[in-house]
């Protein structure tokens, strides 16, 4: 473990503890809550759903920025909750991070899960100093049960996973360590410069990205370059690229964005499984091991747990939608 930055690790779970589900960004059918919390009751959980998710607000939020952040704030000031389920991504968790005291946090450090949109507040708790779970949301556990979300069930519970991924033709080898931070391009790269942006650590990053032109992936990237101390990134993880428009003329989003990071002399792993389409989880905020090696990528997380090797190549239960 890294000295000198301190790094909380909520507890794991346990039979019958209780687990929110809230909204934090777009709305979505209570239907697909409720299936969402049979899975969750399935884990010998309880599910426990804010009141304000049922809210559709100018058609797109599930209510306003005030009312979704009154949710949040409930979940995470109830300690009888011990996990965080958001809804589905989109747009509009933007909104709540000044609404919620950074020592809501920090007294109250739990699992927050998902992905997308809700990468702002997986990176709000990560520059807190506190481990969250980039991974499926109600949305996924709604509409089908995959590896990745059997996975956050076991994470739950105390398995960590330690993934071992093959080689892609754009990798730069070598080995680094950090504190694993990002998601979605778009949210993270907002963030930058913000007292929501890890600043005073070394750290791994990882991004995936959707629906986005090239040019505006090149964008965002860029933004980071100039706006973060890239001084303290030692190394970087490309997930998926989903539904982009090439309107630039290359191959790829890695071999694009991979021309931005050879003088740095860092390693970088391209084609990680992680992203719109595919769900395994990652800790953000933990400390990590990163060897990319002309075989294969492997990411270990230095955490309490039961470490539980992942060979991505070898998973045959479907990871995608």
């Amino acid at each position: 473990m890294q000295q000198g930055r301190k790094i909380v690790e909520p507890a794991y779970l346990k039979a019958g503890d209780k687990v929110a589900i809230v909204s934090p960004a777009y709305w979505i059918p209570q239907d697909a809550i409720q299936m969402a919390a049979n899975v969750i009751r399935s884990w010998g959980l309880v599910p426990v759903i804010g009141l304000h998710t049922k809210d559709l607000n100018v058609n797109a939020y599930a209510g306003t920025a005030d009312q979704r952040a009154a949710d949040l704030l409930w979940a995470l000031e109830d300690d009888s909750i011990k996990a965080i389920m958001c809804g589905r991504g989109g747009y509009g968790t933007i909104h709540l991070v000044e609404r919620i005291p950074t020592t809501t946090f920090i007294q109250h450090p739990k699992w927050i899960i998902g992905h997308g949109d809700i990468t702002t507040l997986l990176c709000a708790q990560a520059a807190l100093g506190i481990m969250s779970i980039h991974g499926p949301m109600v949305l996924q556990m709604a509409t089908e049960q995959t590896i990745c979300i059997n996975m956050v069930r076991e994470l739950l519970f105390g398995s960590v996973p330690q993934y071992v991924v093959p080689s892609h033709k754009n990798n730069i080898q070598g080995h680094a360590d950090g504190v694993l931070v990002g998601g979605n391009l778009s949210s993270f790269a907002a963030l930058t410069g913000t007292k929501y942006d890890i600043t005073d650590t070394d750290i791994i990053i990882f991004i995936e990205e959707s629906e986005e032109a090239l040019h505006n992936i090149d964008r965002l990237f860029c933004m980071l370059r100039l706006q973060k101390n890239f001084s303290h990134v030692k190394g970087v993880i490309f997930g998926e690229f989903t539904a982009i428009r090439y309107d630039l003329e290359f191959d790829s989003p890695e071999q694009m964005l991979i021309e931005h990071l050879k003088r740095l002399n860092i390693p970088v792993c391209c084609g990680f499984p992680v992203g719109s389409n595919s769900f395994l989880p990652l800790i953000e905020g933990a400390f990590v091991h990163l060897d990319v090696n002309a075989e294969e990528t492997v990411l270990t997380f230095d955490m309490e747990g039961n470490t539980k090797p992942i060979h991505t190549k070898e998973i045959t239960t479907p990871l995608f939608r």
